[in-house]
């Protein structure tokens, strides 16, 4: 047990030091460009559609299961909203409930394939990604469809940079209460050093132009499956499903209605990721979404998740999520040949994989 204690602060450590080192490198080969407000504001937005992803693949990952629908079914539903918004004139509340909605459905259709027929995922959502991919290319046919502003703000608005200073003075209380509690100067250190990190970066987003707006709705759905992951029944009876199945079916945990209700959550997640990213690259296209499920599973693994499920954490996902867009608009900044990029985050990912191999057979 006490192994297991000291894994996770190393593992995160591990994690935090290459990002620092990626910014450093960046930083020097772009002559501070890379770590200016305003790219860093740039980079937060650009990773949110995948860390809102990673968000829901954690919780799927840690279940035993695997998604490889998410990133067409991103842009397919996006493309259903724009649509709804732009040539039926549906109410922007309507048309971003309905589009959750729907994502919620299509996951729990999924989740009932797998279930049902003991499909296996990667199969069932292997065929998810080609049907959406063709029904996006069928819905679109081919154009793209630009929504106006009112869409467009989820997307590419800023918070008020008093309103995010405000939000720092509610974190910081929520923070310094649970250093009060702790009981431990290691844990008092942890919530102090986190309040620093998030007055760095408010300070940072507000040093351009606030928080982007998508970065906080992908801050909130975090803290929101944190706790429902760490501190629910249900979450844990994920790690239970996917850390021993026999045990888990054995202890009274009904398997099937938790992946189906998991691959329910991804679906919505699905949807909001839909939404955000047709209004951050500002239209729906019939290539929107392509290759995001790779980059979201790279990130969960890369922030620690298991692919051998019953392990893994939401904030690890979006640490992963950030250091791929960190890769990806580093290398931008250097103009660096286009063949270089998926080279690196593909060795990265097979690392990742290896490192967390290499951990549990040292513990068997």
């Amino acid at each position: 047990m006490n192994d297991k204690k000291l894994q996770i602060p190393w593992r995160a450590l591990t994690m935090v030091g290459a990002l620092l080192l990626i910014w450093v490198i960046f930083s020097i080969t772009t002559e501070g460009i890379f770590l200016g407000p305003r790219n860093l504001s740039l980079l937060m937005r650009q990773m949110s559609v995948t860390a809102i992803l990673a968000i829901g693949m954690v919780l799927v990952i840690v279940a035993g299961q695997i998604d490889l629908s998410v990133g067409a079914m991103t842009g397919f539903l996006g493309a259903v909203s724009a649509i709804l918004f732009v040539n039926h004139n549906w109410p922007l509340w309507a048309t971003f409930a309905v589009t959750i909605l729907l994502g919620a459905l299509l996951g729990h259709f999924q989740g009932h394939l797998v279930t049902w027929f003991n499909i296996p995922p990667f199969i069932v959502t292997l065929g998810g990604m080609l049907i959406f991919q063709g029904a996006l290319l069928g819905l679109t046919g081919g154009v793209a469809i630009s929504p106006t502003p009112d869409y467009l703000f989820v997307g590419q608005a800023h918070v008020a940079k008093l309103v995010g200073w405000a939000l720092f003075g509610l974190v910081a209380i929520f923070f310094l209460y649970l250093a009060f509690k702790s009981k431990t100067a290691a844990a008092r250190f942890k919530w102090l050093g986190l309040l620093a990190l998030a007055g760095v970066f408010i300070a940072v987003m507000n040093a351009y132009e606030g928080i982007p707006f998508p970065v906080l709705l992908m801050l909130l759905f975090a803290a929101v499956f944190s706790i429902v992951a760490q501190q629910t029944p249900f979450g844990r009876h994920l790690y239970a499903i996917g850390g021993n199945r026999e045990a888990a079916f054995y202890s009274g945990i009904n398997i099937n209605r938790h992946i189906v209700l998991v691959f329910t959550l991804m679906g919505a997640m699905v949807g909001v990721a839909g939404i955000v990213l047709t209004a951050r690259v500002g239209s729906a296209t019939s290539d929107a979404g392509r290759m995001m499920e790779l980059d979201a599973i790279a990130a969960a693994v890369i922030g620690g998740t298991s692919l051998m499920g019953g392990r893994g954490t939401v904030w690890g996902a979006i640490l992963g999520a950030l250091v791929m867009a960190s890769l990806d608009n580093g290398m931008s900044l250097m103009n660096t040949e286009a063949f270089w990029q998926p080279i690196i985050k593909g060795s990265i990912l097979v690392v990742a994989v290896a490192l967390d191999m290499m951990g549990r057979k040292g513990k068997n």
